[in-house]
């Protein structure tokens, strides 16, 4: 009924019928019989007529509200009735009812089968409800039977099985409760063995159970136990992390990890190891120190524990110095070894644990270990820098804690070799260039080398002033690699290594320091081994015993008794020798020697090297110093420019001990050239120390600045160069000269090594020091021998000979003037004086040249002043003086082999200027500034005589004086 209803409700306007009071629900909604419906089809429809009848009815008629049709309709009637209207009204709602009734037909005939389907549908319910009250009947039914048949025994048997299944569970939780409470005594054994990851698993379990019976009241004060056990685990782990710090174990340290990594705190680990590292560090250097200043102080009463490691360092002893560096470098390696090898294991277990990757377990834990493995890698990159920082730190303090510039070379340069052994390590180590440590070096190496330096320069003038200037007899194959100075030079090796560590460092140009020690060992116990075994072939300054070569350095020779045995045996067979292995650096080849004419004195020392004690000292102390560069780059300019003040100071003695004469020097014939004037000038500003003022006088920079200078050496009184038997010193001359010129040749052989050491910025410093002053030692050859050539032979005795010739004969004579004779024999008797000495000292082919040069040129030139004081002369008086000229020269050539004649062309073109007109006289005097004022002025007069005007002579003695003028 509800249906019909609402769809009334949803299909049209609701009958009027249905709000009658007085009818009853199914009068209502009866269904109109198959009659009526047939009737309400028969009438004759309009859809839309119908339509508009019944929208044409009232809302109220379709309202849900409960009304009263009929008290409605009649208070709707006025108050005055007519029928006629009352019947219109009336007739309108019976067709709008009878419009409303046949839609209701239409509708109920629409939904018919949907009506009787649903019909069907409440039968089917109603039998459905029957079924279920009679299956609810049968239930109570059953209930009441087994509440007859059951009795209260069989339940109690229930109830007890219950209780005894509840106790059995009681008893295992008490046996596990009772477990729990002995773990600890297992924990303990767990943690003695080390075995820290079985313990923290144990713990972890104990806990996980303890929490699964914590309703009991004994468990909580369990759960504190183990609580306190696993905070007590977590600082024995930490103890046992520390200890890798120092001596890394793998399995240890594998332990240790896989702990941290069950307490799910490997972060935390790699944090407390790089604390740890830190503190190792700090612990380690000091304990080493303490030890040694406590071992120096003995049983004083201060309390050096209780100072600060940087105050500490300053108690160190000198004594005490090197061993206490070494084992602090022993120290420290332990703790970077220890370092690099936790590195190598997070790195071989990193790719184990890539490697398995297939386990949904692993796959699960990827990204959090992933994380884990980045933040420890970063961390222990990061690490590598900050643990380095921290060693440099604690070696610098230690290093400028004592002050070296009065250490001995030896153990100074071990030093060196130390912190360079360290640098390589913590280049190794990290990448690092140790620029801390360096620079440490860098100021004691600086201070120390500036007060070295100055030692050996007072020693060089010491030694200079002492050199008596005789040859130090050395083998004929001696080379300066073979002292023990130069002994780095043989051996190819990283400029950062100790020269005296290349044998036994060869292979770790292979494989690192780090993989060569990792199963033992230290690369700083082969310092003391190379200080006890190889002292003296590293480190000797002197090495008397080791060394028959150094012996001979330092050594008198005055006969051949004091001559070593193998030194006269290589004097004797020295050919023999020869043809043996590569020649050595510098020496003379045979065809050299063969080709060598009468002029080179070799005497039976054909091949001998000429240099004094003196030399061979410069020699050695350059292989000191260039030791000192190769080992430390950074002071390398600082070395080298002390390295040329060396080769300043001799080339500057041995100038003014041999060279310095100022009557020659201003002969003008340039025996000194511009560029080593300049040289000397400079050597002399810079390094010699001329003044010697009053004590406490001065200001500061002042003084300072003289300590950086020498004062200039004075000559032995031992050496005479006064005696005209021995050449003025000529042997001593030699020996000077052509040490100078031994020492550069050995400068030029050092170059290319001392070059590649130089800074780039400093280079033409070295660049310079070579070309002006290293290149200028053979120059000095000339001032020297020239002071002897000029001594040698009488000069002023020939001139007051030729001023004794008549030149103004009338006749070509056919014989020549006595002083040529009398100039060849002083000739004579130079070279035979020049033989003499040359069985003392060897006098190579360049300075006999030197010497014959320059005595032939003085005495052209005192030829041509002789013929500049003739006062008269006829044309067979100038045959003559050719005539005498040619004479001379044909004598000379028979004692020397220097070709051409040097001046020849000197003493002729003069000759010949006395055939000129005066027209060509002028020109000529142009043409010929070589000459001096009183030679030209002598020619204008002699040559021309009467044969010019007084004008003329003017004329000429005019442009005579203009030559002269730019040189007054």
């Amino acid at each position: 009924m509800q249906k019909i209803k609402s769809l009334m409700t949803r299909q049209g306007p609701k009958s009027p019928q249905e709000n009658v009071p007085d009818r009853s629900p199914d009068e209502i909604f009866r269904i109109p019989n198959k009659e009526e419906l047939r009737e309400l089809r028969d009438q004759p429809t309009d859809p839309q007529a119908e339509q508009e009848l019944i929208n044409s009815i009232e809302e109220v008629y379709f309202s849900s509200e409960t009304l009263d049709i009929v008290k409605y309709e009649l208070e709707k009637l006025p108050p005055f009735l007519n029928l006629k209207e009352l019947e219109e009204y009336r007739d309108k709602l019976k067709q709008q009812q009878a419009a409303v009734s046949k839609k209701v037909a239409d509708l109920i005939l629409e939904k018919q089968p949907s009506y009787v389907k649903e019909l069907e549908r409440v039968t089917s319910l109603q039998s459905n409800l029957q079924l279920a009250a009679i299956i609810c009947t049968n239930g109570r039914r059953h209930l009441n039977v087994a509440k007859e048949e059951f009795t209260e025994a069989s339940l109690g048997l229930l109830a007890n099985q219950r209780k005894r299944q509840l106790l059995v569970g009681l008893l295992k939780s008490l046996r596990t409760i009772k477990t729990l409470q002995r773990t600890d005594v297992r924990l303990s054994e767990m943690l003695e063995e080390e075995d820290y990851p079985g313990a923290i698993q144990l713990c972890l379990e104990c806990q996980k159970a303890a929490s699964t019976f914590k309703h009991y009241s004994c468990i909580s004060e369990l759960n504190s136990k183990l609580q306190d056990t696993l905070e007590q685990i977590e600082e024995q782990l930490d103890v046992a992390l520390s200890k890798t710090c120092k001596h890394f174990d793998n399995g240890h340290y594998t332990k240790v990890q896989q702990a941290y990594r069950l307490l799910g705190k490997t972060q935390t680990a790699m944090d407390q190891l790089h604390m740890h590292f830190t503190q190792a560090i700090h612990n380690t250097v000091f304990q080493v120190v303490l030890g040694y200043v406590e071992l120096c102080a003995g049983n004083t009463d201060t309390k050096f524990q209780k100072m600060q490691y940087k105050d500490l360092c300053t108690h160190i002893t000198p004594d005490s110095y090197i061993p206490c560096l070494s084992d602090l470098c022993k120290a420290l390696w332990e703790v970077m070894l220890s370092y690099h090898q936790t590195m190598q294991w997070h790195e071989e277990h990193d790719n184990e644990e890539n490697a398995p990757a297939s386990d949904g377990a692993v796959v699960v834990n990827t990204d959090e270990s992933n994380f884990d493995r980045g933040y420890v890698k970063k961390k222990l990159e990061h690490g590598l820098s900050r643990i380095w920082q921290d060693v440099q730190l604690k070696v610098k303090t230690y290093l400028l804690g004592t002050d070296m510039s009065n250490f001995k070379y030896d153990d100074f340069i071990f030093v060196l070799d130390i912190i360079s052994r360290l640098m390589q390590v913590g280049e190794e180590f990290c990448g690092s260039k140790s620029e801390v440590l360096q620079e440490s070096i860098r100021k004691q190496s600086v201070n120390y080398f500036k007060n070295y330096h100055r030692t050996r320069l007072e020693e060089l003038r010491m030694f200079l002033e002492n050199e008596t200037w005789e040859l130090c007899p050395v083998k004929s194959s001696f080379s300066i690699l073979q002292l023990h100075e130069f002994k780095f030079m043989d051996q190819t090796r990283s400029p950062s290594v100790s020269p005296s560590k290349q044998s036994t460092v060869a292979a770790s140009t292979v494989t690192s320091l780090f993989e060569q020690h990792r199963d033992g060992g230290n690369p700083f116990e082969m310092q003391a081994d190379f200080k006890e075994d190889e002292t003296e072939d590293v480190l000797a300054s002197n090495g008397y015993e080791s060394d028959e070569l150094e012996k001979s350095a330092y050594q008198e020779y005055d006969s051949d008794s004091d001559v070593p045995e193998e030194l006269k045996r290589d004097y004797v067979d020295e050919k023999t020798g020869e043809g043996e292995g590569e020649a050595p650096p510098k020496s003379v080849s045979r065809e050299t020697l063969r080709s060598r004419k009468r002029s080179d004195y070799n005497l039976n020392k054909m091949n001998s090297l000429i240099l004094t004690n003196t030399t061979l000292n410069v020699v050695r102390l350059v292989g000191k110093y260039m030791q000192m560069m190769n080992i430390l780059k950074p002071i390398a300019f600082d070395v080298i420019h002390c390295v040329s003040q060396l080769f300043d100071y001799y080339l500057y003695a041995v100038y003014t001990f041999f060279g310095r004469n100022d009557a020659y020097e201003s002969t003008g014939l340039g025996l000194i050239s511009s560029r080593l004037r300049t040289t000397l000038n400079r050597i002399q500003e810079s390094l010699i120390d001329l003044e010697n003022p009053p004590e406490n006088s001065g200001t500061q920079p002042a003084v300072e600045e003289r300590k950086e200078k020498v004062p200039s050496p004075h000559l032995s009184q031992l050496v005479n160069l006064t005696s005209s038997e021995t050449l003025y010193g000529l042997a001593e001359r030699v020996v000077a000269t052509e040490s100078l010129v031994f020492l550069a040749e050995q400068f030029e052989f050092l170059q290319p090594h001392l070059d590649t050491m130089m800074p780039a910025a400093k280079k033409p410093f070295l660049q310079q020091f070579y070309s002006q002053t290293v290149s200028t030692a053979s120059e000095l050859r000339k001032p020297i021998y020239w002071i002897v050539a000029a001594k040698a032979i009488d000069y002023e005795q020939m001139l007051v000979i030729m001023a004794n010739v008549k030149w103004d004969v009338k006749e070509i004579m056919s014989q020549h003037n006595k002083y040529v004779d009398a100039l060849v024999k002083e000739f004579e008797q130079f070279n035979s004086r020049l033989n003499e000495v040359s069985k003392r000292v060897r006098i190579p082919l360049p300075v006999s040249n030197v010497l014959w040069e320059h005595c032939i040129r003085l005495a052209n030139r005192t030829i041509v002043e002789g013929f500049a004081n003739v006062k008269k002369c006829s044309n067979e008086g100038r045959a003559l003086m050719q005539l005498d000229f040619q004479q001379f020269l044909m004598k000379l050539e028979k004692l020397t082999d220097i070709r051409p004649i040097p001046d020849k062309e000197f003493v002729e073109t003069y000759i010949k200027a006395f055939y000129l007109t005066e027209n060509d006289m002028e020109r000529w005097i142009k043409d010929h500034r070589e000459y001096s004022t009183k030679q030209l002025t002598n020619l204008v007069g002699v040559c021309l005589g009467s044969h010019i005007n007084k004008k003329s002579r003017q004329k000429l003695l005019a442009a005579i004086d203009d030559i002269d003028r730019p040189k007054r």
